[in-house]
């Protein structure tokens, strides 16, 4: 990842690069969706997934892919049908490294970056 001329490249952390993997993995609703099925389903989920997203088999299983690359979800082969979960330590993961992004800034207010 190349930092922003502004930004010193030691002000880019390791948290920070794991964040920005995760937000691009989740950085289209249909994926989005995905994890919140699966996570709200609670179980793996075999071909069911096509059911309830408004999309072609092979778009979803495009954003299944990115998903799995990311660690969002998991994935198991189950005869000839592969069976989704959401991975929690991942998910989880995720949910701390967002929630540690600081509050915004009152206007008229400058920006000190430590």
């Amino acid at each position: 990842m190349t930092p922003s001329p502004h930004v010193e490249a030691s002000v880019i952390t390791e948290p920070d690069e794991q964040l920005a993997a995760l937000a691009r993995a989740l950085a289209h609703p249909a994926r989005v969706a995905i994890v919140r099925y699966l996570a709200t389903t609670g179980t793996c989920v075999c071909g069911q997934i096509v059911s309830v997203l408004p999309l072609a088999q092979a778009t979803v299983s495009q954003h299944l892919k990115v998903l799995k690359e990311a660690g969002l979800i998991q994935g198991e082969v189950d005869g000839p049908r592969t069976c989704y979960c959401v991975n929690p330590e991942t998910l989880r993961r995720f949910q701390v490294l967002a929630a540690s992004l600081p509050a915004p800034h009152e206007p008229n207010q400058p920006v000190v970056i430590r």
